[in-house]
């Protein structure tokens, strides 16, 4: 978190990590809804940035982002906070794991 003045943010963990599938999936929302046009990396910084203090030091990078992309495709109008929450739903009944999941017809 930048521009806090004497707050050092700690040290950088360099090491090199396998990214969960959930992750993967966050950077290519981002990547193609900002190519279609939704948002700009500007946009997306102006998220994090807004975000209380709290939320950002104890959400993961992944996390924030998604937060962010969210937010961004809600203001371009892609789709509303309640059709959002009826998909939250219908995956969350889909089960845990994709061995759980029942996909329908």
């Amino acid at each position: 978190m930048g521009g806090l003045g004497d707050d050092p943010a700690g040290a950088i963990d360099r090491e090199s990590h396998d990214y969960a599938l959930w992750e993967k999936r966050v950077d290519a929302l981002m990547v193609l809804a900002s190519s279609k046009g939704y948002f700009t990396v500007d946009g997306l910084r102006r998220v994090l940035e807004d975000m209380p203090r709290e939320a950002f030091e104890t959400q993961s990078y992944y996390e924030r982002w998604v937060q962010s992309v969210t937010q961004n495709l809600m203001e371009a109008g892609v789709f509303t906070p309640g059709e959002l929450g009826v998909k939250m739903e219908e995956v969350a009944a889909r089960g845990e794991t994709y061995g759980e999941c029942s996909l329908g017809d």
